[in-house]
């Protein structure tokens, strides 16, 4: 089996390579093909996963190019983890929301619409790639924003894509460590949107919780949002909840900090490739575990397992909703609970949704069907009309002199927008 990475750049590469080496009875995989524009950049991961395969005792073939047609064809499945104007084009979005009044954050309000405005193309030309040269494959997507590069991709083209995120393991995570119980022993209901989703009716071994119980795992989110509020509502947010449930709170941090998130990335990063270039470094370096990203390749390994093989396992994935969650439209990508098997994703129905946060979700659902069709495009009026809907702007006149910042911030990854 082939396997392709585009955009292997990623510092997040080396734990795809891991999670492969662990499954390689079950995921035979023969060649690795490595892709990404920047050759330098390339050029030192290829030379670190060598290294760290030849320590780990992965056998395997590598593959390393700046052609995305010759990493597609033939590969079974399709890594996708790209990060179009790079951490620079990160902070941007991240510092001048910020100055109009607005939460700066990569993929959550405006900062999120312009990652989306500029990462649906490229990721299209991807998909249409692997539509013409290997039908037959999946898109393992990670590129942010997840969801809405799912609906594009799903909705222009019959390439197939899981959008995936780690996010739905964290309730899990968080119930096991609080209640001293096993992963394996804590199950829930899911429902919303990518960094935007909620885990509710949770059980330990089949038993609900108790309010106490409860208010355990709710300290396990870091105060990101309030305890309170987690055992009031009932359900156990993602800690992207922090930007609606406490948007002043998160604004004045932010404007507070001395450095945005991108920008300690950015001296992160250095820290990290310098590392990976170093010729004697066969092992992932401890700057890694900053990075974030926690449960990135046990979420990829585990579709992949799961079609590869037909095992059929339940798991949350990004992908159109198809009546599984009533008055929307089937196109609507959600983040759902998916029974995933060789014959593909699909989606759960969803009996119940939460009252509580169906209006906000629904809300941002809007908000993304307009993002993606503005990325399709190019119309600066749809732009303005998904900032207006997005419940963190809403505001005409300041969404105005906003999405003209970022435009020509932007310029030179948005063509769609300046095509005359």
């Amino acid at each position: 089996m082939k396997i392709a990475i585009i955009g292997a750049g990623s510092s997040y590469t080396p734990e795809i390579l891991e999670g492969l080496a662990s499954l390689r009875e079950r995921l035979p995989v023969r060649q690795i093909h490595l892709m990404d524009l920047d050759p330098a950049r390339l050029e030192v991961m290829t030379g670190f996963c060598r290294r760290f395969a030849a320590r780990l005792g992965f056998e395997v073939e590598w593959l390393s190019s700046t052609d995305r047609r010759a990493a597609i064809e033939g590969a079974r499945f399709v890594l996708t983890q790209i990060r179009v104007g790079g951490n620079a084009a990160r902070v941007l979005d991240e510092k001048i929301p910020l100055r109009h009044g607005f939460i700066g954050q990569e993929t959550t309000g405006p900062g999120g619409l312009f990652k989306a405005l500029r990462t649906i193309p490229a990721m299209l030309e991807i998909a249409r790639d692997v539509e013409a040269l290997n039908p037959e494959a999946w898109i393992v997507n990670y590129s942010n924003p997840t969801g809405l590069v799912t609906e594009a991709v799903s909705r222009c083209t019959r390439a197939r894509i899981a959008g995936l995120c780690s996010g739905g393991l964290f309730p899990r995570w968080w119930a096991a460590e609080a209640l001293g119980a096993a992963p394996e022993q804590v199950h829930y209901d899911y429902f919303g949107l990518n960094h935007l989703s909620f885990a509710y009716h949770l059980t330990v071994n089949g038993r609900p919780l108790t309010a106490d119980e409860l208010a355990r795992v709710a300290a396990r989110l870091g105060g990101a949002v309030d305890a309170g509020l987690v055992q009031k509502l009932g359900l156990i947010p993602s800690p992207y909840l922090q930007y609606y449930f406490h948007r002043r709170r998160a604004l004045s941090r932010a404007q507070a900090r001395e450095l945005s998130r991108g920008e300690e990335v950015q001296r992160l990063e250095k820290v990290i490739f310098t590392a990976y270039a170093d010729p004697h470094c066969d092992e992932k370096p401890g700057a890694l575990a900053k990075r974030g990203g926690g449960g990135y390749s046990e979420v990829a390994l585990g579709l992949m397992d799961a079609i590869y093989n037909n095992a059929e396992r339940t798991m949350i994935v990004n992908v159109p909703q198809r009546g599984a969650v009533e008055g929307f439209p089937p196109e609507a990508v959600f983040e759902l609970p998916c029974l995933v098997r060789a014959d593909g994703i699909h989606p759960l129905r969803q009996a119940e949704v939460p009252r509580a946060v169906w209006g906000l979700v629904a809300a941002v659902k809007n908000y993304e069907q307009l993002a993606v069709d503005a990325a399709l495009s190019g119309s600066r009026d749809t732009a303005l009309l998904a900032l207006l809907a997005h419940p963190l702007v809403g505001d005409y006149d300041a969404a105005q002199a906003l999405l003209e910042d970022m435009l020509q911030a932007h310029r030179a990854y948005l063509p769609q927008f300046f095509a005359s």
